[in-house]
């Protein structure tokens, strides 16, 4: 089957993935989140941290992955080489942000900001990872002044460079950006402003976007990043997927580690088709997602919603060949087959009971990156 693409995951909060989902967004970020991130100017650290992160998603079936880092640019660049070396494509952000945070050194000037995201973009570029790419990663609008914001909108259009960053999680939120940018419309309208809303866009969340929000994101060909696991574990909020879709908007699902507990993403499509579930018993005539069509978002749809579907997402004639075999049966796995089943039963057991033991083989642009070589390990 092909890779899956995971269009949201924070590398850098793998460590305490599992944990620490008792609180609020806001109030999760300054308890937890600020603390660890904190602790990755220290290399040593970070490279234990992004080598297991990297290890663990490949070996999950994640072919695709889009990360956030932290704010140290040394160790987003080490984030970079590590997912190049294990073999990962993956779209790699040096996070940004000025204002708004608990833990007092973990924040930057506009200016520094500014610099340290050309640093990062300009010397990830020099190495030429062949599927290894920058991108441009305010942290949201909470936590990035109007000023710091147009900055990154400049380098990512200076740089034709990809963007990710959060949006309308939870309605405090959208509550404090309101009153933190008087003058914008719309959540959407601060990104739309600063320049950092374009076909290269990928946004988090967005459980609370108005009806005027997704057409600005059709219009601009930005996409969402559907991450059903931490928005039901900080009960943040269910984004309608069908919604979306009916809008033309492009979206992927995203496992949003830690604020998602579970680093795979077929944990990913259970909880998309668990929210879509919870949506049907609250309105009995909701059109509940089928496993097809959320096995397309894991796959394709996370493609297309990073602006990759060029080169990934299925087995079209062209493009790269990522892909994972499945076995069903493997020996001492979570699936037992009672019958011999067609091609689509077994895929929906799979998708539904499986886990990292059926995953024998990954490969990414045709070369085989599970099972991990010696030096790897």
């Amino acid at each position: 089957m092909p890779g899956m693409v995971d269009t949201h995951i924070h590398a850098s909060q793998y460590s305490y993935a599992g944990t620490a989902l008792d609180l609020p967004l806001l109030q999760w970020l300054d308890t937890y989140t600020f603390p660890v991130e904190s602790h990755f100017q220290d290399l040593e650290f970070a490279h234990k941290v992004y080598s297991q992160v990297v290890k663990r998603t490949l070996r999950n079936g994640t072919t695709t992955a889009c990360y956030f880092a932290t704010i140290h640019t040394d160790a987003s660049l080490l984030l970079g080489q590590i997912a190049n070396e294990l073999g990962q494509r993956a779209l790699v952000g040096k996070v940004c942000m000025d204002i708004n945070t608990a833990v007092k050194d973990y924040k930057e000037t506009v200016q520094e900001s500014q610099d340290e995201t050309c640093r990062f973009v300009g010397e990830l570029l020099k190495k030429k990872y062949p599927r290894v790419k920058p991108v441009v990663t305010p942290r949201f609008a909470v936590s990035c002044s109007g000023a710091l914001l147009g900055k990154l909108g400049e380098v990512a259009k200076n740089n034709n460079l990809h963007i990710q960053s959060h949006i309308s999680e939870t309605t405090e939120e959208v509550a404090l950006v309101k009153q933190m940018f008087p003058d914008s419309e719309s959540y959407t309208d601060v990104y739309r402003k600063h320049n950092l809303l374009t076909d290269k866009t990928v946004m988090a969340h967005g459980c609370h976007l108005s009806d005027d929000e997704l057409i600005l994101f059709r219009e601009t060909g930005a996409s969402l990043s559907h991450c059903p696991n931490s928005n039901l574990s900080l009960c943040s909020g269910m984004l309608d997927v069908r919604k979306v879709l009916s809008y033309n908007v492009k979206l992927g699902l995203g496992t949003d580690v830690a604020g998602g507990y579970s680093s795979s993403m077929l944990d990913a499509l259970r909880r998309t088709l668990d929210t879509s579930k919870a949506l049907t018993i609250q309105d009995p005539g909701y059109h509940t997602l089928t496993f097809e069509e959320v096995f397309r978002l894991a796959t394709l749809g996370g493609s297309q919603a990073l602006s990759l579907d060029a080169q990934t997402g299925n087995f079209e004639v062209g493009k790269d060949f990522d892909a994972l075999r499945v076995n069903v049966a493997v020996q001492d796995g979570p699936i037992d087959l009672i019958h011999i089943e067609k091609p689509m039963v077994i895929l929906e057991k799979f998708l539904n009971l499986g886990d990292d033991r059926n995953i024998v083989e990954v490969y990414v642009a045709g070369r085989k990156v599970v099972p991990f070589t010696e030096s790897a390990e």
